[in-house]
Parts: C-alpha cells; sequence; structure tokens
C-alpha cells in the first residue's frame, strides 16, 4: 500500500513537474474561419511544441506589428501588407510559411442604396477598411487600377467589429473586409471586387506565419513542430474539400472556435487557397516573398503609407523552417 501510494507521489510530483517547466508561448492569430482552428482545438500544436499557447486574437496587421516589435509576442499571423511595413521599419521577424493565400476571403463590398455600383462610383464616397492590412493594400490597388485617387473619398480606419456595426447603422458605403464580416454586410450590398482580382491587377495578397529571428534560433525544432502541424491542418482539408460541409465535425469545430455561422464556413474556405508546405518552398512562395515585400513596400511608400524601402528583403524570410518541416 505504502509503495503504491510512494509511486504514486513520485509519477504526480514528475507530472506537476514536467508541466511546470513548459514554456508559456503566445501566438497571435486573426480569428480566420480555417482548418488550422481543428488543430488548435485539439491541442495539436501544443502536443507537438511542447509549449503551454496562449493564443491572442488580433484585429488587424498593425496591432501584430505593435506586439511583435516591443516583445510582447515572438510569433503570429501576419498579412503581407503589414509584413511589408514591419519590414520596412526594421522589426525583428521572419516569415517562415503561408497561412494562405487571399482571394474572395477579402472583398469590397458598396452598401445598397449607396448609388455605388463601379469602382468609379467610390469618389465622393464613405469608404471603411482597417488600415494598414491587407484589405488596405488591395482597397489601394482597386483604387489604383480605376484611376480613383484616395483622397477623392473618405477613408475611415475601422477593425472588422466595428465595420460590421457601422454598416448596420448606415454609416458607411463601402468596405474591404475579411471573413465572416464580409459575408455579413454582403446581405444587404454588393461586391465590388476581391482580392483575387486586385491580384491579378498586380497587387497580391496573402497571411503568413512570421517569428522573432532570435526566438526562432533558439527553439527551432519547436518552431519547427508549430509549422509541421500547421501544414498537416491545411492538408486534412485538402485531402477533400467537399467533406467539410456545415454539418461535418470540422466546420463545426471551426465555427466553436471562431463564432462563424457553420452555413457559410465552407464558402468561406473556398475564398482561401492553402498552399502545402512543400510548395511554398519554391521560388513562387517562400522564394519569391523578398521581392513581393519591396514591391508592396514600394507601393505603400508611393502612396504615403510609409516612409522608406529597404534595400534588401532576403534577411526576413526563412526557409530553413519549412525544409526542416517537409523533412
Amino acid at each position: 500500500m505504502k509503495k503504491t501510494m510512494r509511486v504514486a507521489l513520485a509519477l504526480t510530483t514528475s507530472l506537476t513537474a514536467g508541466s511546470a517547466l513548459a514554456e508559456t508561448v503566445t501566438i497571435g492569430h486573426f480569428g480566420n474561419p480555417t482548418p488550422m482552428q481543428v488543430a488548435r482545438a485539439e491541442g495539436k500544436f501544443e502536443e507537438a511544441t511542447g509549449w503551454d499557447i496562449e493564443w491572442r486574437k488580433f484585429a488587424s496587421g498593425s496591432e501584430v506589428i505593435a506586439a511583435m516589435a516591443s516583445g510582447d509576442i515572438k510569433l503570429a499571423e501576419l498579412g503581407s501588407s503589414p509584413l511589408a511595413i514591419a519590414t520596412s521599419q526594421g522589426v525583428d521577424l521572419e516569415m517562415f510559411m503561408l497561412a494562405q493565400v487571399l482571394g474572395s476571403a477579402e472583398s469590397l463590398i458598396a452598401r445598397d442604396g449607396s448609388e455605388i455600383e463601379t469602382l468609379e462610383d467610390l469618389s465622393g464616397k464613405r469608404v471603411a477598411v482597417p488600415v494598414g492590412s491587407t484589405a488596405h493594400f488591395s482597397l489601394m490597388g482597386a483604387l489604383d487600377h480605376a484611376g480613383v485617387e484616395a483622397s477623392d473619398l473618405t477613408l475611415l480606419n475601422m477593425p472588422p467589429d466595428q465595420i460590421a456595426a457601422a454598416w448596420e447603422q448606415g454609416a458607411i458605403d463601402a468596405a474591404f473586409i475579411w471573413q465572416p464580416v464580409q459575408n455579413q454586410i454582403a446581405e444587404t450590398g454588393t461586391r465590388l471586387a476581391t482580392s483575387a482580382d486586385t491580384a491579378e491587377w498586380g497587387y497580391p495578397t496573402f497571411d503568413g506565419w512570421v517569428v522573432n529571428a532570435a526566438f526562432a534560433a533558439e527553439n527551432a525544432e519547436a518552431v519547427t513542430a508549430f509549422a509541421k502541424t500547421m501544414d498537416e491542418a491545411n492538408a486534412a482539408y485538402l485531402a477533400d474539400p467537399a467533406a467539410w460541409t456545415p454539418e461535418s465535425e470540422p466546420v463545426q469545430t471551426i465555427a466553436a472556435e471562431t463564432g462563424a455561422d457553420a452555413a457559410q464556413i465552407p464558402t468561406i474556405l473556398e475564398g482561401f487557397t492553402f498552399v502545402p508546405l512543400s510548395e511554398q518552398l519554391g521560388e513562387t512562395w517562400l522564394g519569391g516573398a523578398p521581392e513581393t515585400m519591396r514591391s508592396t513596400a514600394q507601393f505603400l511608400k508611393d502612396a504615403g503609407r510609409i516612409d522608406r524601402v529597404a534595400e534588401d528583403y532576403s534577411g526576413f524570410v526563412n526557409t530553413e523552417i519549412g525544409t526542416a518541416a517537409t523533412q
């Protein structure tokens, strides 16, 4: 009896000590209704990395930049436009994989009754967007494509929840925003353009995963395990997208984690492009990321959004993590 108690006590002490030794890591994300939410709900990231993870939801890339710059978080999801802003400002981070390529997941919606039927009709209207986000970059690209000056309209800087509220109050005429708010406002609006359209016009956007360079070097195995788990989560969806119906367990889990309507999630997922990590390592994605950052930064500088463009962005891309994760 005493021996059994001693063994049980030793086991409890060992487990408690192991838990105490687990490093607490805060990871920033946008709460998008994507496959990673399933792995997050199942605790797969904690299991793979050994971290005690605190998931922190951010409303915009500018918030992520501030948190990364201050050292408050070490790993986060970040859109391509704020990524270009952060790297141009010299924030110590490295992009190590794509989260998703943005297509119809971000769109410009004109409110019914606003008398906006074309991009040119945005002149003189109130247009909301989270400033500094990928949606903001896409909006500026759409205006440039249409030959409309940003100064010709009233640009309102709002996070998604405020856009939804302002829309209901009739306080804005149009908004460029992501899911699930996009679907919400589209019920009483018309889609003018998507991020897929602006990409064709020369303004591509994506969400990527970034990490503090020193943290990545000190935690190489864990960050690699994080990337591998993320890739596996996306692969589960890519294996059979049609199986992710509103009633399916993965979609129900995503709905529970994000608050998105399960009935809309399959369509939302179709609006993203999830690129397998092995394909990301080529020139199209991570290989070409430094040039994408530079061209995005140049556009933002020309638009008066940032003050400088760096000479070389290659130091802000880490392909070693992805390479290790796919072996």
